[in-house]
């Protein structure tokens, strides 16, 4: 089973969404999906409206780009990410909001569902959809399983396992119907299989607004399934054996068990790009972290391209105890090396950590004592990838399955010689998915 048990420190659970507003200029990276990164279609000069293609797919497994705002474009230029490295963007000097037509705004529910399966895959592909449970995975290309693949079942990541975050939390507090007709959508395309919505029993309030909306709506074979609370319970190979009892192999796809799992929030996404012709321009972020004061948690409604910097300024500043400023959770986020960077559409949280959180003792032995290898959801030895990375043995790291990993963090969590375990595998397991993917090319 593996895991770990982390606190929570869910503190902006009771912040309710808040539109954000955007500034003077937002810069839209081409490069927030996995994949190619997507083509510019605007020049200088062009002005565009909100919701208006910014950028084509550059590859089967790539993404369109919509504008988030209205206005002139003032570059399309390398810019610096929040890692530091330089991606394409599409800079946009804001100038009033108007959006295309054919975008309905409105609040009403739409509960019918299209008849037409590719007309919908069409809407989804068109509206730039992409997972938003961290790996922005195209949508429309996970809904549509290679030849001789079905999906037996499609699980709505409800989890939302990292501790501090909670913008999942809050859709389904505050948007749970959209959530569903979002899900029976999907079901839909992938040919009416069950559906199940799986959320971590830690959120009573969630799991009861969800299976109100289930019950409303009265859609077929959807369900909500209430789920231990273990991190990373919210892991797709984790969730999948939790709720189908199935395992991926290694190097396995969920739909090679008959799984397709997407989150909370694409499952709204795909609500409006298809009930709503809206693509995906925005999602919600979580602004929080170690003694943040009440009034400086926020779940915030963003549009992509606005700087991190800006979203930080309106939620009232760092605070004074700060040493560290992420993007994402604890376990899996990343330091930001640039706060000038903009968020994507897959920006889940600013969160900020304290001196004493951070804080590390110094590195001592390994002991043995195992707990790591407990620890690993995925069955994995972290003590013996810690020691092959240190020699630079790629060959037995892939022996050894480094490229499962799933980057979760819990071999860190867990061990008392304060090794630092996962900051030497992750480098290695890039090495060797590099390796893996030059041996496939050359076959």
């Amino acid at each position: 089973m593996g895991g770990v048990h982390p606190d929570d420190s869910k503190f902006a659970r009771e912040s309710r969404i808040e539109v954000l507003g955007v500034p003077q200029k937002v810069f839209v990276s081409m490069s927030q999906h996995l994949g190619a990164p997507a083509k510019p279609v605007v020049a200088v000069g062009d002005f565009v409206k909100t919701g208006q293609l910014l950028a084509e797919p550059g590859g089967f497994i790539s993404a369109c780009i919509h504008s988030p705002v209205s206005g002139t474009v003032k570059s399309v230029a390398p810019r610096k990410d929040l890692a530091g490295n330089m991606a394409m963007h599409v800079e946009i000097e804001v100038l009033g909001d108007l959006w295309e037509d054919s975008i309905d705004l409105s609040t009403k529910l739409i509960k019918d569902i299209p008849e037409d399966r590719e007309a919908i895959l069409q809407k989804i592909k068109d509206g730039g959809v992409v997972g938003l449970g961290g790996a922005t995975f195209p949508t429309h290309v996970k809904l549509n399983p290679p030849p001789g693949k079905t999906a037996e079942c499609l699980i709505i990541n409800g989890a939302e396992c990292e501790p501090f975050l909670t913008s999942d939390y809050r859709m389904m507090l505050e948007h749970p119907q959209e959530i569903v007709v979002g899900a029976a959508i999907m079901q839909k395309v992938l040919h009416a299989c069950p559906c199940v919505i799986a959320i971590e029993e830690n959120k009573p309030e969630a799991i009861a607004a969800m299976q109100k909306a289930v019950a409303d709506l009265a859609y077929p074979d959807i369900r909500v399934a209430v789920l231990r609370k273990r991190y990373p319970q919210g892991g797709e190979k984790q969730l999948i054996d939790a709720v189908m009892h199935r395992q991926i192999p290694s190097g396995g796809l969920p739909v090679d068990v008959g799984a397709v799992v997407q989150n909370i929030m694409t499952a709204f996404a795909v609500y409006e790009a298809v009930q709503k012709n809206k693509p995906l321009i925005s999602n919600v972020l979580t602004v929080t972290g170690d003694g943040v004061p009440a009034n400086m948690q926020h779940n915030y409604l963003f549009r992509i391209g606005v700087p991190f910097s800006y979203i930080i300024e309106q939620a009232g500043g760092v605070p004074e105890n700060t040493a560290k400023i992420v993007s994402g959770g604890p376990m899996m986020g990343k330091a930001f090396a640039n706060l000038e960077a903009t968020t994507v559409k897959g920006s889940s949280a600013v969160l900020y950590l304290s001196a004493e959180r951070t804080r590390r003792k110094a590195e001592g032995p390994c002991i043995r004592c195992g707990r790591c290898a407990d620890a690993c959801p995925m069955g994995l030895e972290p003590f013996l990838l810690n020691r092959l990375a240190k020699a630079g043995d790629t060959q037995e790291l892939e022996n050894a399955a480094v490229q499962d990993c799933i980057e979760c963090g819990c071999c860190l969590y867990s061990c008392p010689a304060q090794i630092p375990l996962l900051d030497r595998i992750r480098p290695a397991k890039a090495q060797v998915l590099g390796i893996i993917k030059s041996r496939n090319v050359k076959k």
